[in-house]
C-alpha cells in the first residue's frame, strides 16, 4: 500500500512538474508548430529546415522537429502539419498600386485573354454596353470605368477613340484605362464635363490625341494629359465606399500570398482613402504608400508622423514617387533610339518623351525629399529616362550628401548594361518587371523596340553579373497580382506564342522566390524584420500547394496559393473542392 500510495505521490509530483514545465509563463513555448512539408526560409545560412515556432505573432525557433518540439510544445501549441505542402515567406508586392487595384474591381474588365475577354474594339464595346446595362456602379457613381485594355491584343493594333466610346453612350461619361496606365480613351460627354476642347494645349509630360484636323481630341489622353483627366472623371466617393475598394483590393493580394502590398503612385484621393482604412482599422495586410510627389509636394501628411519605418494600423508611408517617362508598350517611354514601329501619326524618329522636360525640374524634387530623408521610388522604362534618372540621383546625391537611401529605380524595362554598373555605383535598387516577357514579350519584338533590343527588357540577368539584389513585381493593376506569375515569368521568360525573350536573364527560382521576398524587404528597409524565416522575424509566411524548387519550370504558374498567414494568424485559406 506505501508503495502505490509512494508511485501515485511521484506521479502528482510530476504531473505538476510537467505542467509547470509546460506552463504559459514559459517564454519559449510557441503557439504553433508548422512541419510536415518543405519550409524554405531565405535564409542562405538556413535555407530549409524540418519545423517553425510561431509565437505572438513572430518566429520563435527553426530548425529539426524533434528539437522543436522537445523545446517549444506544450499543451496549447498548435501542430500545423503541411501535409507535403511547401512553407514559405509571406511575399513583397515590390511595386504595385492598391488603390487602382480597389478601383479595378469596380470596372468592367477590359483585359485580353488569358485574364478577360477582350480582343477587339467591338468586344470591348460589347463589354461596356453589357456592364452599363448590368452593374449598379454606373447609376451609383455617375461614370463608366472600364479597366486594362490592351490595344497591342486588340485586332486592329490601336486605342478606341472618343467616337467609338460615344457609340457605348453619350449620355453618362466614359472612361477606359489602358494597361499601362498612362493612357485613358474618353467619350464626348467626359471631354466635355472637364473642358477639353480643341483649343485646350497638351500639358506639360503629356499629350491630348488628336483628329485628323489636328484640333479637335480625339480622346486618347497620354501620360500628365490622361492622370489629370482621370483625378477630374473618377468618382467623389464617400469614406464607406472608399473603404470597400480598400478591402476588395486587400482581398485579392492576400489570396496571392502578399503580406506587404505597396501603393506606388499615390494621388491626394487615394492617400487620404487609404489612411481612412487603417484609422478604422480595416487593412489586414501592411502597406507602404509612396505618394506621388508632384501631386503631393505641399501635402502637410508627408512631414507627419505616417513617414515612418513602422506601421501604425499596418500602414506607413515609405517615402515618395517621381515618374520621369511613361510605357513601353502603350509607346510613351523614352528612348534613345526610336521606335521599331512609331505610333500612328508619329514620323520615323520618334522616341518617347519626357515626363520633365529638363533635369532642374526633376532635380529640385529630389533635393527636395532628400532633405527631408525620404525614400524615392523613380519610374524610368526607356534608356533615355534611366539617362536622365542617373544625372539627376547623381546631381542629388552631390547636392546633399547622406546614408543609404536605397532610392529605387521602377521598371528599368530598357536599361542598358552599361547603366547597371552607373546604377550599382549610385546605390540605386532595382525593381524588375519581367512579366513584361510573357504580356507584352511578342509586342516588343514586333513593335515597340525590335528583335534586338527586346531581348533585354527587365535585364535580371545583368543584376546577378553584378552581384546586385533586386525585386520583381506585378505593376497591379498593370497585370494581376498573382505571385505565382510573377514567379513563373522571371523564371521562364516565355511569350504568349512561347518565344523565350532573353534566356540570358532567366532566374532559377530560388532567386525568384529571393526576388519576391527578402531582396523586396531590403528595398523597403525591412530586411532585419520580414521577407525570411528567421527567430525573431514578424510570423508573415504562405503555405503553396507545391514546391516551387522541385515542380517543372513551365509549371510554376499552377502552383497554388494555400494559406497566407500574417504575424501568425490565417488570413486566407484556399476554398475546399
Amino acid at each position: 500500500m506505501k508503495k502505490i500510495l509512494g508511485l501515485i505521490l511521484c506521479a502528482m509530483l510530476f504531473s505538476i512538474a510537467a505542467c509547470k514545465e509546460q506552463g504559459p509563463d514559459k517564454p519559449n513555448r510557441a503557439d504553433a508548430i508548422y512541419y510536415g512539408g518543405p519550409i524554405l526560409t531565405m535564409n542562405s545560412d538556413q535555407p530549409r529546415v524540418e519545423a517553425v515556432a510561431v509565437k505572438d505573432g513572430k518566429i520563435e525557433a527553426v530548425g529539426a522537429l524533434a528539437d522543436i518540439q522537445a523545446q517549444h510544445r506544450w499543451r496549447k501549441t498548435e501542430m500545423v502539419d503541411l501535409g507535403g505542402r511547401t512553407l514559405v515567406p509571406g511575399f513583397f508586392d515590390a511595386h504595385s498600386h492598391l488603390g487602382q487595384v480597389g478601383l479595378q474591381a469596380l470596372s468592367a474588365n477590359l483585359l485580353p485573354p488569358p485574364d478577360g475577354p477582350v480582343k477587339s474594339i467591338a468586344q470591348l464595346q460589347q463589354v461596356l454596353r453589357d456592364y452599363l446595362a448590368s452593374s449598379p456602379n454606373p447609376k451609383k457613381y455617375g461614370v463608366v470605368i472600364g479597366f486594362d485594355y490592351d490595344d497591342s491584343q486588340l485586332a486592329e493594333k490601336r486605342s478606341p477613340t472618343r467616337e467609338e466610346l460615344d457609340a457605348v453612350s453619350t449620355d453618362i461619361p466614359i472612361v477606359v484605362i489602358h494597361q499601362s496606365g498612362h493612357i485613358g480613351v474618353y467619350n464626348s460627354k467626359a471631354l466635355a464635363n472637364a473642358g477639353i476642347t480643341a483649343e485646350t494645349p497638351n500639358p506639360k509630360g503629356g499629350v491630348i490625341g488628336r483628329e485628323a484636323d489636328g484640333r479637335t481630341p480625339n480622346g486618347v489622353m497620354e501620360e500628365n494629359a490622361h492622370i489629370s483627366l482621370l483625378l477630374k472623371t473618377l468618382p467623389k466617393f464617400t469614406t464607406e465606399q472608399a473603404t470597400g475598394l480598400v478591402e476588395a483590393a486587400e482581398d485579392i493580394y492576400i489570396a496571392n500570398g502578399i503580406t506587404t502590398a505597396q501603393e506606388g503612385r499615390a494621388d491626394p484621393t487615394t492617400l487620404a482613402m487609404l489612411i481612412a482604412a487603417s484609422q478604422q482599422e480595416k487593412l489586414k495586410i501592411d502597406v507602404v504608400i509612396y505618394p506621388d510627389m508632384v501631386m503631393n509636394e505641399n501635402n502637410p501628411v508627408l512631414n507627419g508622423p505616417l513617414m515612418s519605418r513602422a506601421y501604425t494600423n499596418h500602414l506607413r508611408l515609405g517615402g515618395v514617387k517621381l515618374v520621369l517617362d511613361g510605357s513601353p508598350q502603350g509607346k510613351t517611354a523614352w528612348f534613345t533610339k526610336p521606335y521599331f514601329v512609331e505610333p500612328k501619326g508619329q514620323r520615323g524618329e520618334y522616341r518617347g518623351y519626357p515626363i520633365f522636360e529638363t533635369d532642374a525640374d526633376a532635380l529640385a524634387l529630389m533635393v527636395k525629399a532628400y532633405q527631408n530623408d525620404w525614400q524615392v521610388l523613380i519610374h524610368a522604362n526607356g534608356d533615355a529616362a534611366i539617362d536622365q534618372l542617373i544625372r539627376v540621383v547623381k546631381a542629388a546625391q552631390a547636392a546633399v550628401p547622406g546614408y543609404d537611401r536605397r532610392t529605387v529605380l521602377i521598371h528599368g524595362q530598357y536599361m542598358r548594361a552599361d547603366q547597371v554598373k552607373e546604377i550599382k555605383t549610385l546605390g540605386i535598387f532595382p525593381a524588375l518587371f519581367p512579366m513584361h516577357t510573357f504580356y507584352w514579350g511578342d509586342w516588343h519584338r514586333q513593335s515597340v523596340a525590335g528583335p534586338e533590343r527586346a531581348e533585354n527588357i527587365s535585364p535580371t540577368g545583368w543584376m546577378l553579373a553584378n552581384n546586385m539584389k533586386f525585386s520583381i513585381h506585378s505593376d497591379a493593376p498593370v497585370t494581376l497580382p498573382n505571385s505565382m506569375m510573377v514567379l513563373s515569368t522571371a523564371v521562364n521568360r516565355t511569350t504568349r506564342t512561347g518565344y523565350v525573350l532573353g534566356p540570358q536573364h532567366r532566374l532559377d527560382p530560388l532567386t525568384a522566390l529571393e526576388a519576391m521576398t527578402i531582396w523586396p524587404a531590403f528595398q523597403h528597409f525591412e530586411e532585419t524584420r520580414k521577407g525570411s524565416i528567421e527567430v525573431g522575424k514578424v510570423a508573415d509566411m504562405v503555405i503553396l500547394s507545391d514546391n516551387p524548387l522541385g515542380v517543372q519550370r513551365p509549371k510554376l504558374a499552377e502552383i497554388k496559393v494555400v494559406e497566407t498567414i500574417k504575424g501568425g494568424k490565417s488570413i486566407y485559406r484556399i476554398a475546399a473542392k
